[in-house]
């Protein structure tokens, strides 16, 4: 008895690798969109495997934790290697889902029967976002430090149970020890558990009812008479081949940018969180991390006090709203056809004028509002415009897309 069959009586290995990569047929289409879902995959194993690195030296104490910090970066074989991988990672990470989110927009990878691959997918992504948000304050430097302060006080506009909920996110009337140690654990254990778990469960949901490809149309339907579809190709060796090739220009650009500009300007590393937390210097302009930025825009855009409860309360509520947005968008979309191939004008402009609202409102999050950085308006002012066509592109969704002019799509993939 051979070891494999030893293993296959034990544990279906042969048949998990045949069902899911051997056997399994994706769209013979697939174009250079395709490539980031895969290489989120290949960042969240990099993330989770430089992130065990830096807890062998990391201490989750507020008297230690920075010190730990450049410890790692200055004395740690390597430590500096592991810590920028791991920092330039998190927006790389942020970058690829933003992008593979993109690619299912253009081509409908969120209309029936993958409305359950996109509503993990959008789970994955909040779920990100607070892995994200809890790692920003470990550093103890004086942006995070006071990022968190900030972000976390938001809670306190919910009306009744806004403030003992702040507290039980803190673990303590201020940012503290007590704050620090509990983000160590939801960062370094729940979290990326969770993520885990999702991860599995997005990609078993997707090889249920196959991949989407940029016709938007279903290989499962023309199939031969051995039941394998004709515009099909098995992902192995076809697409892991591709998907290895990408990864390779990938981590080029990657470790370029690690070894070469790991801050990026600021983008990645703030300056300010070069220095150690001090509760009594807060730094000029307190504003989270690049990818969290749009939302933390549109909270700002948020500025009218008459309304009941005050613009705090509405500027959280609007950010909320602006997340929850993405679970509704497989009903919100009533088009004929699913991919952007075959979409009319409306469509069309009205993805590309989101696409282009969001980077405004990304780039409007780091900059001080009463400023003017774009022409014309105060930043606040192209905020507010953001808000409004941020919101329009979902709630009017349901409008365009059925008046939109539609091409038949193709009975087989080009």
């Amino acid at each position: 008895m051979s070891l494999m069959n030893w293993i296959d009586d034990r544990f279906p290995l042969t048949k998990v690798w045949q069902e899911h990569m051997a056997q399994y047929y994706a769209p013979k289409n697939f174009n250079i969109w395709y490539y980031f879902g895969s290489l989120a995959l290949v960042v969240l194993v990099l993330q989770i495997v430089t992130g065990i690195l830096l807890t062998m030296h990391y201490k989750p104490d507020a008297d230690l934790a920075f010190a730990s910090v450049e410890y790692i970066m200055r004395d740690v074989p390597a430590g500096w290697f592991i810590r920028y991988l791991h920092g330039v990672g998190s927006s790389m990470f942020f970058l690829m889902v933003y992008l593979h989110m993109f690619r299912a927009m253009l081509y409908g990878s969120h209309r029936n029967p993958r409305e359950l691959i996109w509503l993990l997918g959008i789970v994955i992504y909040v779920a990100l976002m607070a892995e994200a948000f809890f790692g920003y304050l470990l550093p103890w430097g004086n942006m995070s430090y006071w990022g968190a302060q900030v972000i976390v006080s938001l809670f306190g506009a919910i009306p009744w149970i806004g403030e003992p909920l702040a507290e039980w996110i803190r673990g303590d009337f201020v940012i503290s020890d007590a704050t620090l140690n509990r983000f160590f654990a939801f960062h370094v254990i729940l979290l990326p558990l969770l993520l885990a778990l999702l991860v599995y469960l997005h990609i078993v949901a997707l090889h249920k009812v196959g991949s989407n490809n940029p016709d938007g149309i279903e290989i499962k339907k023309n199939k031969d008479k051995d039941g394998i579809p004709v515009d099909g190709i098995p992902f192995h060796p076809y697409y892991t081949v591709k998907d290895t090739f990408g990864v390779a220009v990938f981590m080029t650009v990657f470790l370029g940018i690690v070894f070469f500009v790991p801050e990026l300007d600021g983008w990645f590393l703030e300056k300010d969180n070069f220095a150690p937390a001090d509760i009594l210097q807060t730094p000029p302009e307190i504003v989270p991390l690049w990818y969290l930025t749009p939302y933390y825009s549109i909270l700002r855009a948020v500025t009218f006090e008459w309304l009941p409860g005050g613009a705090k309360l509405w500027g959280v509520i609007a950010m909320g709203a602006a997340i929850v947005m993405f679970f509704f968008l497989p009903w919100l979309d009533r088009a004929k056809v699913r991919s952007i191939r075959y979409r009319g004008w409306m469509y069309k402009t009205m993805l590309m004028l989101f696409a282009v609202d969001f980077v405004m409102l990304g780039y409007l999050g780091t900059v001080n509002p009463g400023h003017v950085n774009l022409v014309w308006f105060k930043n606040v002012t192209w905020a507010q415009i953001g808000l409004v066509i941020y919101f329009a592109f979902f709630l009017l969704m349901p409008i365009y897309t059925k008046l939109d002019r539609t091409k038949p799509e193709p009975d087989r993939v080009r």
